[in-house]
């Protein structure tokens, strides 16, 4: 069995002057501890598919099943890293990890062991006490990270989590996730709108069509890691991609 799985998942937003179809009979299977990348045109549905998958929004039609159970609401066990970097202002780092151990009430000293793992592990040892506005936007998103994993999720869904940052940063963050995902053995789908960013984190990748958005192929990478992005089989990946999306992307913008 599948440790998650789409099944027929349609999403459709009604407003006053009319009813727009964002997300059209999606179905996907992921395997446990797998890493898969959803690429695709702005406004093809990417986001609202995590956001279904976490339980904040629900499909029109279709279910999303976690080890064989429908989702229904949100949970702990889906972790959810979003884009902006949601952390609370007036709570240090260390208080930010623990958030959600606060609120699953695990004893404080058990809170403060956990959060200081995954503080050290994405490597913000030594920041514990700092506040959000005393670091960088990368830090910030390190905090983000985190907080999610002290949660202990089955699965980790990341919506663009490093698209605000700098090249470098987001190079540097990149390779952190993959050790943090090598390690924590965790389920990951992460959204992102960058082709190489995809290449070089995923199992697999989902590419979808321009509004509404269906799954037009899903595409195996199949390169050990490290993966080096200079090599002519990574480039031959991503030109492979980015050729399934240029019509796509051409259709959004009409």
């Amino acid at each position: 069995m599948a440790k998650l799985e789409l099944i027929n998942i349609t999403k459709k937003y009604i407003t006053e002057k009319k009813e727009i179809l964002a997300v059209d009979n999606v179905s996907l299977s992921v395997e446990e501890n797998e890493f898969i990348s959803i690429v695709g045109p702005s406004g093809c549905g990417k986001s609202t598919l995590l956001r279904i998958i976490a339980g904040l929004e629900k499909p029109t039609s279709g279910k999303v099943l976690l080890d064989g159970k429908e989702v229904k609401e949100p949970s702990a066990e889906r972790g959810m890293v979003f884009q902006q970097y949601t952390l609370m202002p007036w709570r240090t780092v260390l208080k930010n990890v623990t958030f959600g151990l606060e609120i699953k009430k695990i004893p404080k000293e058990e809170q403060i062991k956990i959060a200081k793992k995954f503080i050290k592990m994405v490597g913000l040892e030594g920041f514990e006490d700092a506040y959000p506005y005393q670091l960088s936007g990368g830090m910030q998103q390190r905090v983000a990270i985190a907080r999610t994993l002290a949660n202990d999720p089955e699965i980790v869904l990341m919506d663009e989590p490093f698209g605000a940052l700098d090249t470098q940063t987001r190079a540097i963050l990149q390779n952190e996730l993959l050790k943090i995902w090598q390690k924590e053995k965790k389920t990951v789908l992460f959204v992102t709108h960058s082709v190489d960013e995809a290449v070089y984190l995923s199992d697999r990748i989902v590419v979808m069509t321009a509004r509404p958005g269906k799954i037009k192929k899903i595409i195996p990478i199949e390169l050990k890691r490290p993966r080096d992005r200079t090599s002519i089989e990574f480039l031959e990946y991503k030109k492979k991609i980015v050729d399934e999306l240029k019509d796509e992307v051409l259709k959004a913008m009409k």
